[in-house]
C-alpha cells in the first residue's frame, strides 16, 4: 500500500518556449520522483531537461540550489494547502483539526517529489533566508492550530506549551506520511489508512493532554 502512483510524465518537462528554468524545476521534480532528492547530478538535471549541462548555471548556482527552489516552491504550496484546510477552525477546532491532519497527508501523497525535496534534501535552511521563512510559515498554521486547541484544556489542567503540541502534532504527521510514502505498509498489513492512523493517534494524544475533544452534535453529523 505505497504511496508511490504511476503518472503520466510531467508534460511540462523539456525545454519549451525558452522557459530554461521552469524546464529545469520540472526536470528535477521528475527525478526527485525516480530516485530521490540525492539520486542526481546536476547535469542529469540538465541532460533531462533536454539542454547542455552548462545551461544550468544560467539559473541556478548548483544542485543544492536548484533543490531549494523546488522546496520553496513546495512549501508555499503546502501552506495554502493547510490554510484552507483549517479554514479558521470551522465549524469547530476538532473537526478542522482532523481535517487539517488529513490536508497534510494528502499533499505528502500528491506531491512526493515537492514533499522529498522539502524534507529529504538536506538543503540547508540557515544559508536560505527565503526557504527558512516559508517553512516557517507553514510550520506556523500547526502553530496556530495548537494555541487555538490549548483553550480547550478544561479548567483545573495545566496549559500544555502549544509549541509543544504543535511540534507533537507535526512529528505524529510528518511520521505517518514517510512511513507510507516509502511504501513500508506494502510489507505489513495494517488495519486502518493513513488517515485513520493520524486521526486516531491526535485523537488519542489530545485527550490523554484532557483536551475536550467531543464535537458538537451538529458538526459530529456533517
Amino acid at each position: 500500500m505505497s504511496w508511490h502512483k504511476d503518472k503520466e510524465p510531467r508534460a511540462e518537462r523539456g525545454y519549451h518556449h525558452g522557459n530554461l528554468k521552469e524546464a529545469l524545476v520540472q526536470a528535477a521534480l521528475g527525478l526527485i520522483a525516480e530516485k530521490g532528492p540525492g539520486g542526481f547530478t546536476f547535469a542529469e538535471a540538465a541532460r533531462s531537461a533536454g539542454v547542455s549541462p552548462a545551461a544550468p548555471y544560467r539559473h541556478f548556482r548548483d544542485r543544492d540550489e536548484l533543490l531549494a527552489s523546488i522546496a520553496l516552491r513546495g512549501f508555499e504550496q503546502f501552506e495554502s494547502v493547510l490554510i484552507a484546510a483549517w479554514d479558521d477552525g470551522r465549524p469547530d477546532l476538532i473537526t478542522a483539526f482532523e481535517r487539517l491532519g488529513r490536508a497534510y497527508l494528502s499533499f505528502a501523497r500528491d506531491e512526493p517529489a515537492f514533499y522529498s525535496a522539502m524534507f529529504e534534501s538536506g538543503v540547508s535552511l540557515d544559508g536560505n533566508p527565503q526557504l527558512l521563512a516559508a517553512s516557517e510559515r507553514a510550520f506556523a498554521v500547526i502553530r496556530m492550530t495548537a494555541d487555538r486547541l490549548a483553550a480547550l484544556t478544561p479548567a483545573g489542567l495545566p496549559r500544555p506549551p502549544a509549541l509543544m503540541v504543535a511540534l507533537h502534532i507535526w512529528s505524529m504527521s510528518h511520521g505517518i506520511a514517510s512511513l507510507f510514502s516509502r511504501g513500508d505498509a506494502a510489507r505489513r498489513k495494517l488495519p486502518m489508512s493513513p488517515d485513520e492512523l493520524l486521526e486516531a493517534g491526535v485523537l488519542i494524544y489530545l485527550r490523554g493532554l484532557g483536551f475536550a475533544t467531543e464535537r458538537p452534535a451538529a458538526a459530529a453529523k456533517v
